[in-house]
This record gives C-alpha cells, sequence and structure tokens, in this order.
C-alpha cells in the first residue's frame, strides 16, 4: 500500500511538471511551436516567431528561439530588428536580447521585439547572434600554438555566430509550415 501510494504521488509530480513546461511562457509567445507563422534554423538554433501589428506605426516580432539537438548551450542570444525603405537605407532598429541566457538541449527562450516604424519601410530584417562552443581540433591547424599544456582531445572554442534574416514579416519566406 506505501509503495502504491509513492507511485501516485510521483506520478502526480511527473504530470504537474509537464503542465507547467506546455504552459506559454510569461504570456509573451503564443504558446506551442506550432502556432508560429515563420521560422529559419541554423546548425545550432531554430527560430520561430509571428509578425504581428499592434497599432499603427509599431512592429512587433514574438516568437521563440530552440536548441532542439546540440548538446552545448547556446549563450547570449541577441536579436536586432531592421526596418529598411526602397533606397535600401536603415529608416528604425530596435535590439534586444532572449529571455534566458543559455539555451539548453530540447529548451526554448521566448523574445519579443517592438519597433516604432517610420512608414517608408518596404521590408524588415532581422539580425541575430549567439555564442556557441565548438569542438575545434587544435592538434589538426598547423603552425597554431595556443597557450596552456599540450592536449591530445579536442577543445571548446566559443565562437560568435550571426546571422540574418531578410524581409523577416514576408507572406511568401520564412513560413514555418
Amino acid at each position: 500500500m506505501l509503495r502504491h501510494l509513492g507511485f501516485v504521488s510521483i506520478l502526480a509530480g511527473v504530470l504537474t511538471a509537464c503542465a507547467v513546461t506546455d504552459m506559454p511562457q510569461g504570456g509573451r509567445t503564443g504558446g506551442t511551436l506550432e502556432t508560429f507563422a515563420h521560422r529559419v534554423a541554423t546548425s545550432e538554433v531554430v527560430l520561430l516567431w509571428n509578425c504581428l501589428q499592434p497599432e499603427p506605426g509599431q512592429l512587433r516580432v514574438e516568437g521563440v528561439a530552440q536548441n532542439p539537438w546540440q548538446a552545448q548551450p547556446i549563450q547570449y542570444l541577441e536579436f536586432e530588428l531592421v526596418g529598411v525603405d526602397a533606397q535600401e537605407r536603415q529608416t528604425a532598429q530596435v535590439a534586444e536580447a532572449a529571455r534566458d541566457l543559455q539555451i539548453r538541449t530540447n529548451q526554448t527562450a521566448p523574445f519579443q521585439l517592438t519597433l516604432k516604424t517610420a512608414g517608408t519601410e518596404v521590408r524588415f530584417d532581422l539580425y541575430y547572434n549567439y555564442r556557441f562552443n565548438d569542438n575545434v581540433d587544435l592538434g589538426a591547424a598547423r603552425g597554431l600554438l595556443v597557450a596552456g599544456p599540450p592536449m591530445v582531445s579536442p577543445r571548446l572554442l566559443a565562437q560568435t555566430q550571426r546571422f540574418l534574416v531578410r524581409d523577416v514579416c514576408s507572406p511568401t519566406q520564412h513560413l514555418a509550415r
């Protein structure tokens, strides 16, 4: 009887944890990953987002960043949303960081960018960058001297990756479906 009661309490705890995990994060994104219209991916991170116009002269990009398969965490994910006019000039800009400093395997982190537009934009571009510890085999590089004790195994090297998503709110590009 006591063993059965322990099993039921553990099961209830696991189900409660799953219910809390599936809830929208802070009400900022919209819930599940299937609710996003746009998607891009690199070999380390997947971005999903929606473009909203909460009021005239404003554009809001709300989404989540996901680390679906990398064992190393994605660190310091930052975004920059830029409005571009017909002459390829920048008209407006906003920058934000993801809520979480690290995104571990199978985790998501919400992000939100609210841009005050000038009204002359023909497209909006999203720049994003993050730091990722990549395995680098320093023994394969000829003539490369690294301070520290000699090592046979690969070392982790932090690299900042920067990417561009052109026309982030396009109705025909970067579609999640």
